[in-house]
């Protein structure tokens, strides 16, 4: 049985929802009574899943956002808070994958572009929600999502892991600074699941399903609702002793 929570009265943003992860957690947070907005660079896909919240009575804002650009990140802050009045939790999902590539032959390119989503874009956003977040008395709550891929190596992923360990930097240090604040910064770290990003790499042969299987002692791939109830964990007050935290959520993989 999962744990429920009510957020009532409270604003949550998540950033990629317009699938995977990022959707799971905008509908658990709009499940639990807190007003969500949804953004995401497919701003088609956004305007979708937050029209079938609200259709379903939820409060819900979808708002397309490239993370990569900062003034986008922070209109996108600054829109939440115009509408709902202000920002109490923060998802900072987005992110990317790029094709596999040796650590000696990978374009320069590719490493920047991986880098402006995945590392630059969690920070920009994280900089304008606590920017927010610091001028509110009951302070708030940020989870910024890293990956297995931050806790481990893997060979062809130099640059994407390196930027999901430069993710968990991020959280812990601004995690140091913001609790005497108020503000509980963590991050969790999805091993593989089931989501639109992984099943691409699936069907670019870049993943093999059984194996990944296989590599987490639990068996199986994981869900986008299990990363959901894991970043609801963190951003409720069941967690209020939970800071600066690197969260696996990978069936066991980091454990071995």
């Amino acid at each position: 049985m999962n744990p429920t929570y009510d957020f009532t009265g409270k604003v949550a943003l998540v950033t990629g929802a317009g699938g995977g992860m990022g959707l799971a957690t905008a509908q658990a947070y709009a499940r639990t009574g807190a007003a969500v907005v949804l953004a995401d660079l497919d701003g088609q896909a956004v305007r979708a899943a937050a029209d079938e919240l609200t259709s379903a009575g939820h409060q819900a804002l979808a708002i397309p956002c490239d993370v990569s650009d900062e003034d986008q990140a922070a209109a996108l802050i600054d829109r939440t808070v115009e509408h709902f009045g202000r920002l109490d939790m923060a998802f900072n999902n987005a992110g990317i994958m790029i094709p596999l590539a040796d650590a000696a032959d990978e374009d320069a390119s590719a490493f920047d572009r991986v880098n402006a989503v995945n590392l630059r874009g969690v920070w920009a956003c994280m900089k304008h929600e606590l920017r927010r977040m610091r001028t509110q008395d009951s302070g708030g709550a940020i989870v910024n999502c890293s990956s297995l891929g931050g806790l481990v190596g893997n060979p062809q992923r130099a640059s994407y892991h390196a930027t999901k360990h430069g993710v968990i930097g991020l959280t812990s240090s601004a995690a140091l600074e913001y609790a005497p604040r108020g503000i509980r910064i963590n991050a969790v770290c999805p091993g593989t699941m089931k989501t639109p990003m992984v099943a691409g790499m699936i069907a670019k042969g870049e993943l093999d399903p059984e194996t990944a299987a296989a590599d987490a002692p639990i068996g199986r791939l994981g869900t986008a609702q299990e990363i959901a109830e894991a970043v609801l964990w963190l951003n409720s007050p069941a967690a209020g002793y939970v800071v600066g935290v690197a969260l696996p959520v990978d069936g066991g993989y980091v454990a071995r």
